[in-house]
């Protein structure tokens, strides 16, 4: 009765053990005696206790964070850059076998990469066209991990940190620019009004009555804004219309 219930025990412990459960996002890759057999999952899936030997796998996108890289330029400036590369297992019998640890590997890529292609180029561009950057990037790493089963989805470059001296060199150029414009901008509105006078004096020469109703308008506005006497001296030519009309 006790060596049916042992053996009994081990039927189910036996069982038990042969059973795995693998979650949606996990593929299971089953080794038999040595020998790769497939990936397997999601869901339950059945082993062979004491011979068949399995790894889990995620799909799931890694996000990996690249410790910040010292690099000079081409333009030789000397910068500290790091980046965060997205990719995934597209292969997971590949990203086993292929490569003793794909995560290392990557993470080891990824830096050496990073350092290669800000070096190629110059500050500038670096500023000014990181998109371009991020896509070089990317292309070179998923073209290395593609014998590896993993797919580089996207490169984003995060901090840029220059030198104390190179900002301060970028500050001055920035204010100089700023000046520049606000020079520019002041030169090209006083143009305006001077070609405005100009054309408003011209219609004042042509049409002196005009002027005239111009004189009476500026003392009337005077009178209002002033409560002080002012004295203006009245121009006899205002009086000159009245005159031809007595005549």
């Amino acid at each position: 009765m006790q060596t049916t219930f042992i053996l009994i025990a081990l039927v189910v412990l036996l069982l038990f053990s042969a059973v795995k459960v693998i979650r949606e996002y996990e593929r299971a890759i089953v080794f038999r005696l040595g020998r790769v057999l497939d990936a397997k999952g999601p869901g339950l899936i059945f082993i062979i206790p004491l011979v068949d030997r399995y790894m889990r796998v995620s799909m799931r996108v890694v996000v990996l964070d690249v410790e910040k890289q010292d690099v000079i330029t081409r333009d030789n400036v000397s910068v500290a850059v790091n980046a965060v590369v997205y990719f995934r297992v597209v292969d997971p019998v590949k990203a086993i076998l292929s490569v003793e640890d794909y995560f290392f590997a990557t993470t080891q890529l990824a830096q050496t990469t990073l350092r290669s292609v800000v070096g190629q180029g110059e500050l500038d561009e670096l500023l000014a066209a990181r998109d371009k950057i991020n896509l070089q990037i990317q292309q070179i790493l998923d073209q290395h991990t593609e014998p590896w089963g993993i797919k580089v989805t996207q490169v984003e470059v995060k901090h840029i940190d220059l030198p104390q001296e190179m900002q301060r060199a970028m500050a001055k150029q920035a204010e100089a620019e700023r000046e520049r414009r606000a020079k520019i901008i002041a030169a090209d509105a006083e143009f305006q009004a001077s070609a405005k006078l100009a054309e408003g004096a011209k219609v004042l020469d042509q049409t002196p009555t005009a002027l005239q109703l111009r004189y009476l308008q500026t003392l009337a506005e005077i009178a209002v804004e002033n409560n002080s006497t002012t004295i203006f001296p009245i121009p006899i030519d205002i009086f000159a219309s009245f005159h031809k009309k007595k005549e």
